[in-house]
């Protein structure tokens, strides 16, 4: 080889290990640094946080659902801390509600009660409890001024049913060990879908009232002998309740007529349609005569005997600093299906 070629060979390998050191430098400068070690610092004594243990039965007044409650006004239901503590308490042992089956559910009453100095209308939840070995009814009433006639419905229909209330201590064990002894009136209807409904049925849910059926006591629809009238008229229609034991309709129409509530062109009209609604109600209180005759017939003594047990308990909230005081109205009525209950707590 000449001298040249020498010298070429040993230059062109000389610049490959350049390259080569150049390469394995860029790599060191691109692995991360280590990281400092941060200095230790003692950490402030946390002072120990408190919560308050959950009570067994503490939310069973909201898991049964407010029948009747406008959808809209359901939110101001639960805009205060109720407290239920005397429901809770009439569960446990000594309580009106030990170791009996119970079915309750949920209503609300809007009343001028006094709050932080000042009266002001509030939507008060109340829960009735119903002891009663089987369902008190499987029904639901469907009722109010503007409508011409009461409809009575079973409840899946409406979306509702009894379905068993499970303790906070049990809720961790397998169900189907548990033996229920609170049955809460619950209902399925989901608020996000209230926009899809029609209005005729969305209004439905605020008239709902829960049914109750008693066979061993007349009821008072059976004596009535009134009628509600809504007579189609214009330019507005006429409401009125007439009695056809008390009032004579010829008079009564007139007297309509007179106080501007009734067209005299639609005297006749309106006579026919009272005479074809009394005809109706007359109808209806015999029906309700044979069926609880029936009913009564068929029933056995263990059935007799449970209705004659029953028992209606109506709890309102507890008064509390952060509750407003709603002692002052608390009534036995509970709607006109159940009349008053045995009790108020």
């Amino acid at each position: 080889m000449k001298k040249g070629a020498k010298r070429k060979a040993a230059s062109q390998k000389q610049e490959e290990n350049e390259v080569k050191a150049s390469q394995e430098s860029q790599k060191e400068n691109l692995k991360p640094l280590p990281k400092a070690k941060r200095a230790k610092t003692s950490k402030p004594q946390s002072q120990p946080e408190f919560f308050e243990d959950k009570r067994n039965l503490e939310d069973l007044w909201k898991a049964a659902f407010p029948v009747g409650t406008e959808w809209d006004q359901l939110d101001s239901v639960y805009q205060f801390n109720w407290n239920f503590s005397n429901l809770e308490d009439a569960f446990e042992e000594g309580g009106k509600l030990y170791g009996k089956k119970v079915y309750l559910f949920g209503c609300t009453e809007p009343q001028l009660v006094p709050y932080k100095g000042e009266n002001k209308v509030i939507c008060i939840p109340v829960v009735v409890a119903v002891v009663s070995p089987f369902p008190p009814s499987d029904k639901i009433g469907i009722n109010s001024v503007q409508r011409e006639a009461e409809e009575i419905v079973s409840m899946k229909q409406m979306k509702m049913d009894w379905v068993p209330y499970i303790p906070l201590e049990k809720r961790d064990s397998q169900v189907d060990r548990l033996i229920f002894q609170i049955f809460i009136l619950s209902c399925t209807q989901r608020r996000v879908a209230l926009k899809q409904m029609k209005i005729d049925r969305l209004k439905k849910y605020e008239y709902c009232l829960p049914y109750f059926y008693q066979p061993l006591k007349e009821d008072e629809l059976e004596q009535s002998t009134e009628v509600q009238i809504i007579f189609p008229a214009e330019p507005k229609p006429v409401f009125c309740e007439f009695d056809w034991e008390l009032d004579e309709l010829e008079e009564f129409t007139d007297k309509l007529i007179e106080e501007d509530e009734l067209d005299k062109d639609q005297k006749n009209a309106f006579k026919e349609f009272v005479k074809e609604k009394v005809r109706e109600a007359k109808k209806a209180n015999r029906q309700a005569r044979e069926a609880r005759k029936k009913a009564l017939e068929e029933m056995s003594q263990e059935t007799k005997a449970a209705f004659e047990n029953m028992r209606f308990y109506k709890f309102y909230p507890v008064q509390t600093p952060d509750t407003p005081d709603v002692s002052n109205v608390k009534a036995p009525f509970i709607n006109r299906y159940y009349g008053k209950a045995h009790e108020i707590l």
